[in-house]
């Protein structure tokens, strides 16, 4: 019997241990900026048709020595409309910003573009989509390569969002 407490405990500190990895809750915003010098490096989702809406978990990796300009853009994209963003050029994406409309079902999203001066974007791809509508997703930035920009399209048949990445290496210029 005490092991059977002992596991189940165990497995309910892993189970909370995994949910505060996300960045956000449903229908609640989502805020997140790598520490100063990284870009993001992988990105995880999970969508809820109760909730019809996303939690976002995110990874960084370090980027520059030097120091860094950064900004946030103001909102890319209206609801149930296409989003299509890339950072300026030679500029990483470094954070994501968005918050969630019940009555549209979806997302306004911003990003946090950061850049170090002597770096030059190059070699620049796009990704298929990441995922298909209501399913999870966890998508990696290819090694030696950096997060520039994001397009997406949502569906009111399914009040979610299709999701593909552009990224590039980088270059000393």
């Amino acid at each position: 019997m005490r092991k059977a407490t002992l596991f189940l405990l165990y497995a309910g500190l892993l189970v909370n241990g995994q949910e505060l990895r996300w960045e956000n809750g449903y229908d609640q915003e989502l805020n997140f900026a790598c520490p100063a010098g990284g870009s993001i490096s992988y990105i995880k989702s999970q969508h809820a048709n109760r909730q019809e809406d996303r939690m976002w978990e995110f990874g960084c990796k370090h980027t520059f020595d030097a120091g860094t300009e950064c900004f946030w853009t103001p909102y890319v994209n209206d609801f149930d409309q296409k989003l299509n963003y890339e950072c300026p050029s030679n500029y990483v994406v470094s954070g994501m910003n968005s918050y969630h409309s019940n009555r549209q079902e979806d997302r306004r999203w911003k990003f946090y573009c950061c850049r170090s001066n002597g770096y030059c974007n190059t070699a620049c791809q796009w990704t298929t989509y990441v995922n298909w509508f209501d399913e999870a997703f966890h998508w990696t930035v290819p090694n030696h390569n950096y997060l520039v920009g994001a397009e997406s399209y949502h569906e009111n048949r399914s009040e979610d969002r299709r999701w593909m990445y552009k990224f590039c290496s980088q270059v000393q210029c």
